[in-house]
């Protein structure tokens, strides 16, 4: 009974804006129903009426008030306002007896007729709601009696001395007349009694304690000038380690340095030796200019003798010159550092302490859906004081972006406001005190294509309760093969198969991009999930002998004796086969159609990505965030997830991922 009472205080507030006239912008007093349907306040009527009667006895000079009836106007005197009320009344001796002005509510006009405002109904509905609204607004800043038996009432003074509100009623039989409780002070209902006497209780109490304070403040300075002597030996150190870093360095950058150079003249050499001999290749210069020589000699003997071995030069050489080598290589790629590794590794530098162990992400817990759940695990989780948690986003180009650090204090975390469509690194490191250990191996996880969509199964439209159960909560569907689907078979003897039993969503979606996700169960034997417009669903749920033909493939989206024509139409539905733990690929005229390529694993957790400005739709598995299928679609008309079972099966929609969701894996 309390949340009802609750939800109607939250109903009245919420229609505030309806109970406000559009005359004077206040909450209405003695409504009156207008002609046209509008209500209007029984006083602004009157002032309305009276300065129409004022504006046309003073005509031509002030006709811009007949066009802002909605100002707030001031009271007339009441002679004048009775005049008004009588049957009959006229605005002058040269118009009319019916009185037309133009409605706040809807600027039209509106003729009361020859019986003015005494023809009006007064509008009893709105008033009460009105009067109902006033007292929720009291009841949410009243302070109610602390003595009235239940309901208590409102009270109208506190008493200081009793730290207690009273009614009327309560306050005089507790502190009747010609008492000492008489003599007590009391103030208007509040709840702060005796501010000054609490005040001054804690101002004595400081002062009672001086010396302790002192006594404080000179261990805190102690403890200033020892965390500033720690953290200059704490500095010397870092500075110790990190000279050491640079002297191995130093040492690793000479040793490589003189190792280019060694390389680099072993290789100038053995080019300066190839190029002295191509020189010797010249007329009149080296071996030619030798052999020239030799040609000259006119002894015979003398000339064979030196002829033979020259000969062997020469060819040696014309050898060479027919295929040029280089006698080394120009390229120092061997000789290229590496340094990503230790790059990485010099960017994670941190103070570590052997006493704390490294964090770990556990991979199968951390999921990501409307939001990222992270949960890690820590061998020795009493050891840590928090964790951070870092995440960053991974851009296409692998751009190096800076990572976003969050304190936790326990050993999982929701993360909100992640882009669509995204790769995100995650890790995690734990602290004791100012020492924290290295960071976890990173997690990646990629975000929905688009945001989620959020819905339920829909209770009303198509909903077989004889063949599905649905749950409380409305995010689960079962469906039983019982007796019931043991009659539906015998139709299988005049033609027929069994049915299919229809669930949807129970909102539609008309623009923009959408992604939601369910499990189906494992022993589910037939179970078909997608997209259907809503008149498609009609045509479904009116005449289900269609939707059970032989020939009609729901895969397709058409019949199926047609389906190399009609593989490219849009049609306005698309449902995927899932059953005996297999997930059936629709045929298509760009892959292969064998059943080894259509039929794949079924997926733990299955995803439906809908494009309804493209007309597209995709079916991923959550897991990896694949895509597994797409195919064009048809959204002329609203859009709604759309399930189907036959036999034993059961879906299960995935819950959002929430801080109550977080608690309620903690307590799991």
């Amino acid at each position: 009974m309390e949340g009802d009472g609750s939800d109607s205080l939250v109903t009245i507030k919420n229609i505030e804006r309806e109970l406000i006239c559009p005359a004077c912008k206040e909450l209405f007093t003695h409504p009156l129903i207008l002609p046209c349907q509008h209500s209007i306040c029984h006083k602004c009527l009157k002032e309305l009426l009276l300065t129409l009667d004022d504006s046309f006895n003073d005509m031509g000079s002030d006709n811009s008030n007949q066009s802002s009836p909605r100002l707030r106007l001031s009271s007339p005197s009441m002679d004048r306002i009775d005049r008004i009320n009588r049957p009959g009344w006229k605005r002058s001796s040269v118009t009319p007896r019916t009185t037309t002005f133009p409605c706040p509510g809807c600027e039209h006009d509106v003729d009361l007729g020859e019986r003015g405002i005494n023809g009006l109904f007064r509008n009893f509905t709105l008033e009460t709601i009105v009067e109902r609204y006033r007292q929720a607004a009291r009841a949410a800043t009243a302070i109610m009696c602390d003595l009235c038996k239940p309901p208590p009432q409102e009270s109208t003074k506190s008493c200081m001395d009793c730290s207690a509100s009273y009614c009327n009623e309560c306050f005089k039989i507790y502190h009747p007349w010609g008492t000492v409780k008489a003599q007590h002070e009391y103030v208007g209902p509040t709840t702060n009694f005796r501010p000054k006497e609490k005040l001054s209780k804690d101002i004595d109490y400081l002062i009672g304690k001086e010396s302790q304070v002192k006594s404080q403040i000179s261990e805190l300075n102690l403890l200033m000038k020892e965390t500033e002597c720690n953290g200059e030996r704490a500095k010397e150190d870092a500075i110790i380690h990190f000279e050491k870093l640079f002297e191995v360095l130093e040492e690793r950058k000479s040793s490589v340095l003189k190792a280019i150079d060694a390389s680099k003249k072993l290789r100038l050499d053995k080019f300066q030796t190839q190029m002295e001999e191509y020189q010797g290749l010249l007329e009149n210069n080296g071996l030619v200019g030798y052999a020239q020589e030799v040609l000259k000699e006119t002894d015979h003997s003398c000339f064979v003798q030196t002829a033979k071995q020259l000969h062997l030069r020469i060819q040696k050489a014309t050898e060479s010159l027919k295929s040029f080598r280089p006698a080394a290589q120009t390229s120092f790629e061997d000789y290229v550092v590496n340094t990503s590794k230790q790059t990485e590794l010099l960017g994670e530098l941190s103070f570590f302490s052997s006493g704390i162990d490294v964090p770990e992400i556990n991979e199968e817990q951390s999921k990501v859906y409307n939001n990222a759940l992270i949960n890690w695990y820590h061998p020795e989780k009493d050891k840590a004081d928090s964790y951070i948690l870092e995440y960053r986003k991974i851009n296409r180009d692998e751009e190096m972006l800076s990572w976003n650090e969050i304190e936790v204090c326990g050993t999982s975390k929701v993360i909100s406001e992640l882009e669509s469509n995204c790769n995100y690194a995650f890790r995690v490191r734990a602290y004791k005190g100012s020492i924290c250990s290295p960071c976890s191996r990173e997690l990646i996880l990629h975000t929905p294509p688009a945001p989620v969509f959020s819905f339920l199964f829909d209770e009303k439209c198509g909903y077989n309760n004889e063949h599905l159960l649905l749950n409380l909560k409305r995010d689960r569907v079962e469906s039983r093969a019982g007796f019931n689907l043991l009659l539906a078979a015998e139709r299988i003897q005049v033609g027929y198969y069994t049915s299919l039993d229809y669930i949807i969503g129970d909102v539609g979606i008309t623009k923009g991009k959408h992604f939601w996700a369910f499990r189906v169960e494992p022993y589910s034997y037939l179970v078909k999930v997608g997209v259907a417009s809503s008149d498609k669903l009609q045509e479904w749920l009116r005449s289900p002998r269609d939707a059970i033909s032989p020939r009609y493939e729901q895969d397709s989206g058409h019949d199926s004796g047609s389906e190399d024509a009609c593989f490219d139409s849009s049609q306005p539905f698309t449902l995927v086969t899932i059953g005996m733990k297999k997930f059936f690929i629709p045929k298509s005229p760009t892959s292969s159609n064998e059943p080894e390529n259509r039929v794949l694993p079924m997926p733990t957790s299955i995803g439906i990505f809908l494009d309804y400005d493209k007309g597209k739709v995709g079916f991923y598995d959550m897991d990896h965030m694949k895509c597994l299928y797409e195919r064009q679609v048809d959204c002329s008309h609203t859009m709604f997830p759309a399930f189907a079972l036959m036999g034993s099966g059961g879906i299960q929609l995935e819950e959002p991922i929430t801080a109550k969701y977080l608690e309620y894996q903690e307590d799991m």
